[in-house]
Parts: structure tokens; C-alpha cells; sequence
């Protein structure tokens, strides 16, 4: 489980080393995790799907790749589920809706926030990888700009845009009955720094806000899909929240004394501070993305 976990952790920065192209997708294993009955977690390569099922039909949160969907499939029938019939992406990352093409050629119906549309249709660059323009059937046909709800599988999942921060796109889902949070990649447990795309929007600033309203509306027993690496706990979204604010506070420091970004990044104020030491978000880049951050607000 840490392996696969640590692996799905690295493959976000869009392999900024190795390249998408040169994943090797036959080697990858789907491992489903159950949560709760109707409710389990699927990790391989890329973000980490949330999946429901049951006599309503099966839903999931992202879908990793485009060559992995049979495994994913696989993985879900697996599971005693139906081919899918609803699909949310968390944000538009290559990593995290790379396969909506294959499920909407199945059949699926995809849901994403307003932005999350708009990006995938369009296309661009993230962490080096450039996504072209999606096809029809990889884009999404219902949209929101701040919340959807789905009744299904005697639970209610909450579909809600935070206000973003990885990008300003990111939506968390939530099920009500079991408890259940996926965040997306606005959390990433133990796999260092947070990535902040700031060519799609994301502010780290907006990240702590929408950490802020997860927690709120967490407990000591709800069950985290973060968008790379283990299950988590609400305590672990406390510590990641934690690891964020604090490193904005020391940059904050620095820029309001008047030192310029290569004078703070020269001081190393997050030295020690990460997660995961030796994570793909390197203490200088989280430097620069919430200098960046910080000026886009005025502060």
C-alpha cells in the first residue's frame, strides 16, 4: 500500500522527469481498497479514484490514465459493481482525468466544476505535459460552478467546489452516510510539499481556505482519499493544513522585510519542513508558488 502510494505521489508532477509517454502502464497494478460496504478506493498510477456502488450503479472521483481504464474496469467489476454510469473529475489534470475519453466511450457520464471543463477542452501544459484539446467524449456533460449532489447507493455524496488552490477548479466529494472524503489533489498525504499550478489557477492561499472547510466538515472518524498517497484521517488533513500555513508564514516573513525571492529562497525557510523529504516539489519551487501566490493577492 505505501509503495503503490508513493508511486501514484510521484506520477503528479507529470513525470517532470521521465514523461508521460514513457509510463509504463502494462507494469501498473489497480489495487481496490474497500472503505466502508459501496464505498472503496482505488489506487495505481496517477490520482486515486473514490469509487460507490451499489444497486444505484457505480460512481467514481477521476480516472488516472487513458491506457489503465480496462484495469480500472477490471478493478471495479472486481468490486461486485456495474460499468460506471457517473464520473467526477476532481480538477482537469492529465493524471487524474486522462481516462475520461474510454469511460465516456463506455457510457459514462462525466461531471466537473465550470473551470475543470473549460481546461480540458482547451488543453495546455502542467509540470512539462501537455495536454491536448478533449475529444467530445472526454468532456464533461453536466456542469457546476459550486455544488452538485448525488443521491445513490443509499448515501448522499456531496460534490463541492472549495474555492480551489491546487487549481481553481478542485472539487472535494464527500459521502455523508459513510463518511468519506476525496480531496483531490488539495490534499496529498506524506508525499511532500502541495503542487500549486499556478498557470491553472492555484493559490495557496485558496488551498488553506478550502483546507479550512474540509476540515469543518470532517470528524475523528471520517475515512480521507487524498489525491496521491495513503487513506488518510481527519488528523492528517489537520497536519497537511498545518505544513502549508507554516510554510507561508516563513515566506510571508521574508517578503514583507523586503528580501526578494531569490534572497528568500537563498535563506531556505522551509528547510526540515516537508512531509516526505526529497518529494517532487522541491523546497524552492514551493518557495517560488507561494511568492507567486501571495503577490496574486495583493500581499
Amino acid at each position: 500500500m505505501r509503495r503503490a502510494a508513493l508511486l501514484s505521489g510521484i506520477v503528479i508532477a507529470g513525470a517532470v522527469s521521465i514523461g508521460v509517454a514513457a509510463q509504463d502502464f502494462a507494469n501498473v497494478e489497480i489495487r481496490a481498497v474497500p472503505i466502508k460496504p459501496g464505498v472503496s478506493a482505488l489506487f495505481g498510477s496517477g490520482g486515486n479514484i473514490g469509487v460507490s456502488h451499489g444497486p444505484d450503479g457505480t460512481f467514481i472521483v477521476d480516472d488516472q490514465f487513458a491506457p489503465l481504464a480496462p484495469k480500472i474496469q477490471a478493478a471495479i467489476a472486481g468490486l461486485g459493481a456495474s460499468p460506471v454510469k457517473f464520473l467526477v473529475n476532481t480538477h482537469w489534470h492529465f493524471d487524474h482525468a486522462g481516462g475520461n475519453e474510454p469511460f465516456g466511450k463506455a457510457g459514462a457520464t462525466i461531471i466537473a466544476q465550470t473551470r475543470v471543463r473549460d481546461r480540458l477542452a482547451a488543453g495546455g501544459t502542467v509540470a512539462g505535459n501537455t495536454s491536448p484539446p478533449g475529444p467530445k467524449e472526454a468532456l464533461p456533460v453536466v456542469t457546476y460552478d459550486h455544488s452538485v449532489s448525488f443521491h445513490l447507493n443509499g448515501d448522499t455524496i456531496d460534490v463541492i467546489h472549495t474555492g480551489g488552490g491546487h487549481t481553481d477548479g478542485d472539487s472535494v466529494i464527500y459521502w455523508r452516510k459513510a463518511n468519506v472524503l476525496h480531496t483531490g489533489d488539495m490534499m496529498m498525504n506524506r508525499v511532500g510539499f502541495p503542487f500549486i499550478d499556478l498557470s491553472s489557477g492555484g493559490n495557496v492561499v485558496n488551498l488553506i481556505n478550502s483546507l479550512d472547510q474540509m476540515i469543518a466538515m470532517t470528524d475523528a472518524d471520517t475515512v480521507v482519499i487524498p489525491g496521491h498517497g495513503e487513506l488518510g484521517t481527519r488528523a492528517d488533513l489537520i497536519a497537511w493544513r498545518g505544513m502549508i500555513a507554516a510554510c507561508v508564514d516563513k515566506v510571508k516573513a521574508l517578503k514583507t522585510a523586503g528580501q526578494t525571492l531569490d534572497q528568500a529562497k537563498a535563506a531556505k525557510p522551509l528547510a526540515g519542513m516537508s512531509n516526505a523529504p526529497g518529494g517532487f516539489v522541491s523546497e524552492d519551487a514551493f518557495v517560488e508558488s507561494i511568492w507567486a501566490s501571495l503577490q496574486a493577492r495583493g500581499s
